[in-house]
């Protein structure tokens, strides 16, 4: 129970609560079952976009291409979808192209020593203008029914299979993360670099499989952004990078590197995906959506950097306390 507590996503839980309490006073038509069960099913997208995010983050770098990365992935899939293609095929379609561009953005960062913002940055544009390229700035439209469903169909009540499933995996992800040796890899290689080298960690290929793990989780995103919407446009994704880095910190992932988990993801991308309708019942307009991400993004990593550094200066004294006092000891010693 200590642990839990003291667990940084213990906090993003206790704020997601916390949040949805205030607007239940505010307005207490929020407090139904059906609103609430709403946000943890509108959350699907945020939620696995954040998951592979941390991925990227746990190793102490960023991706902010997965944004571009989800509506590439949409617009091939849907087209493909539309055009009659078998699913099958359409979706593993879509899951290489974002496991390559996942291994596109490793290789950059990791191989080359591109800084990971800079790299991922440029590969937001190209794969923006592939978009256009491919769509010819149209609509992806005409989608089949049964995959539009694929999103809405339901498991208990109004509870979505889709948020079932993905809460399953997470946790299947989680554990690996915690219990694994190769989980630990990516925890150990954000916490020091060199450090993991010399125990013989290969940080150079984690930080690749981190990148293509987060490609594929934008690609992913991607087709169920599709199902969910029902259409594609060419400025699909637009934002998302944001709001998959709000969610990771808002769950307690160190942007420095090396602490956090994917359930602190998940529940910073339940509070992400939960504005726009929380914003709604206390009165204003969707519009402020953006808005308020980013003040929370710039409050938690502001709150996160003094942290970091308030935590680097108490260990600082700590080292300092204990030299001092190995060195009045070694006199002492002499003395006597």
């Amino acid at each position: 129970m200590k642990k839990i507590v003291k667990a940084r996503e213990f906090s993003s839980f206790l704020f997601l609560i916390a949040l949805f309490a205030i607007v239940g006073i505010i307005n207490p038509a929020f407090l139904s079952a059906d609103n609430i069960i709403a946000c943890f099913n509108e959350s699907v997208v945020y939620i696995i976009i954040s998951a592979g995010m941390a991925f990227a983050i746990f190793i102490g770098e960023i991706d902010v291409s997965v944004g571009a990365n989800l509506g590439f992935v949409a617009t091939v899939v849907s087209s493909m979808l539309r055009d009659g293609q078998n699913w099958a095929v359409a979706f593993i379609t879509g899951i290489v192209i974002g496991a390559l561009i996942g291994l596109f953005n490793g290789w950059g960062v990791a191989v080359m020593g591109v800084p990971s913002l800079i790299f991922t940055l440029g590969t937001n544009g190209v794969m923006r203008g592939m978009m256009y390229v491919y769509t010819g700035g149209a609509w992806v439209e005409n989608l089949p029914p049964a995959f539009s469903h694929m999103y809405t169909a339901t498991l208990i009540g109004s509870l979505s299979i889709c948020f079932a499933v993905t809460a399953v995996c997470i946790i299947i992800i989680h554990l690996i993360l915690k219990h694994t040796k190769h989980g630990k890899y990516f925890i150990a290689v954000g916490d020091n670099p060199s450090g993991a080298t010399l125990v013989g960690i290969p940080a150079l290929q984690t930080k690749i499989a981190a990148y293509v793990i987060c490609g594929i989780c934008a690609a992913i995103a991607g087709i169920v952004f599709s199902s969910r919407i029902g259409f594609v446009t060419a400025t699909s994704g637009n934002g998302y990078e944001m709001k998959a880095v709000a969610a990771c910190v808002l769950g307690g992932i160190s942007l420095s590197g090396g602490v956090g988990s994917v359930i602190g993801s998940s529940v910073g991308a339940i509070i992400m995906a939960s504005i726009s309708r929380l914003l709604v019942f206390m009165g204003f307009g969707s519009t402020y959506d953006n808005a308020i991400t980013g003040i929370m993004l710039i409050v938690i990593v502001v709150a996160d950097a003094l942290m970091q550094r308030r935590s680097a200066e108490m260990n600082r004294r700590q080292r300092l306390a204990a030299r001092t006092a190995g060195t009045a000891n070694e006199k002492g010693g002499a003395e006597s």
